[in-house]
């Protein structure tokens, strides 16, 4: 087989259908976010530009505490944590930070893992694996990282529609009451922006006896009386048997955590690979985490800017006629519909307005419904938002796409 033939015919293919993923070569400037300087060619200079896509959703990423507690515990523990948790790499940090963390959501413990990604695919993976004749019901909008630790334990599995508790209790009533099963599901789903009805979907998992998932990673840091998010926000989180959170959208790090009861997390941290095989988060990483939680605990002027901007530049979008799919959370999608003029759009506001929003297609949304997905920070002003809506409004008259009159 001539494998390198093989792998040109499908990058082809892929960039025949507009597919095709081009990175943004992007600098951050640090205490100016959303500035940043894009590298467009090796042989021109950076340009400044404004990013609109970041799951840094408030800026924390460049809180002055943040990177004052990351700069000390880089001069204090050196660059690496030297180990897997088992071997050597679990330090003093890793430890209080899953205390704090356990005590923020209201559980009994709480467990790191490198990533949102790694977090859910071990956990979800380990127990649909590990209880007997296990049966998992995930909603149909489940990030990527839920479907594949649902898909790698080999369990038996079911996709109930999207945020639709009674075809939830529709598939539940076919299952044998005496099996082991987990309801999995998102808070805020981050490509359309909706929040699940959460009450309602924890109702049908205990009325037959599942085990509630609950993936927080678009809302922890941004809604609750405290930022642990929509759980609380609801009041709810006693409802829910595991809550998944990353420390890389509203803290501005990276990594991941689950918290639940001492049993289960003790289960997972003792079964799962992608939790024991892999080195432990730096400790320069786990302290920035730390400061950022300690921010976000009561940073509650911070979370209300962040839902006004996100409402304001929702309003001006429509205002303007463009095809915004409406929510109540701070994701503003807007729907483009064509994966060529998703990516020509966005290749003309970079260039030609220097505003950035990646383009989202297939398979990351349904085809047919390839969108630009803006998240306004506190940090956007109203010029940026203006600029902004101008610079769209011509971009879809130039590809003659239609505005709501």
């Amino acid at each position: 087989m001539d494998y390198e033939q093989f792998f040109r015919e499908r990058l082809g293919s892929l960039k025949a259908e507009g597919r095709y993923r081009v990175f943004a070569d992007m600098a951050r400037l640090a205490g100016r976010f959303p500035r940043a300087l894009w590298h467009e060619r090796p042989d021109a200079e950076p340009r400044e530009v404004t990013i609109w896509c970041s799951n840094d959703y408030l800026g924390m990423g460049q809180h002055p505490a943040v990177l004052a507690a990351m700069q000390a515990a880089i001069a204090a523990h050196g660059a690496g944590a030297g180990g897997t948790r088992n071997i050597s790499g679990t330090t003093h940090g890793h430890v209080l930070l899953e205390r704090e963390l356990a005590a923020w959501h209201g559980k009994q413990a709480a467990l790191l893992f490198t990533s949102g990604f790694v977090s859910n695919e071990a956990t979800l993976g380990v127990l649909a694996r590990q209880l007997p004749d296990a049966v998992v019901f995930s909603d149909a909008q489940n990030h990527a990282s839920m479907i594949a630790g649902i898909r790698n334990s080999r369990a038996e599995y079911h996709v109930f529609r999207h945020n639709d508790a009674a075809h939830l209790r529709e598939l539940l009533a076919k299952v044998d009451r005496g099996r082991p099963k987990i309801v999995a599901f998102e808070s805020v789903y981050s490509m359309d922006g909706d929040i699940a009805p959460i009450a309602a979907l924890c109702d049908a998992a205990q009325e037959y006896g599942a085990l509630t998932y609950l993936d927080e990673v678009h809302a922890v840091g941004m809604y609750g009386a405290t930022g642990a998010g929509i759980a609380e926000r609801d009041r709810l989180a006693h409802r829910i048997d595991v809550i998944e959170g990353t420390f890389a959208k509203a803290f501005g790090l990276i990594g991941g955590y689950i918290a639940g009861s001492a049993a289960l997390v003790d289960f997972v941290r003792s079964h799962a690979p992608g939790f024991i095989f892999t080195t432990a988060l730096p400790p320069a990483i786990v302290a920035g985490i730390r400061a950022s939680l300690a921010v976000l605990r009561d940073a509650g002027d911070l979370r209300a800017q962040h839902q006004e901007r996100a409402r304001h530049l929702r309003d001006r979008l429509i205002e303007a006629g463009l095809p915004v799919m409406v929510n109540e959370s701070h994701i503003v999608p807007i729907v483009v519909g064509e994966p060529n003029a998703c990516k020509a759009i966005s290749d003309r506001l970079l260039r030609g307005f220097g505003h950035y929003a990646q383009p989202i297609n297939y398979p990351t949304v349904p085809k047919g419904t390839e969108r630009l997905r803006f998240t306004p920070a506190p940090q956007h002003d109203d010029a940026m938002i203006e600029d902004l809506v101008r610079a769209l409004g011509t971009c879809w008259r130039e590809l003659s796409l239609p505005i709501a009159v």
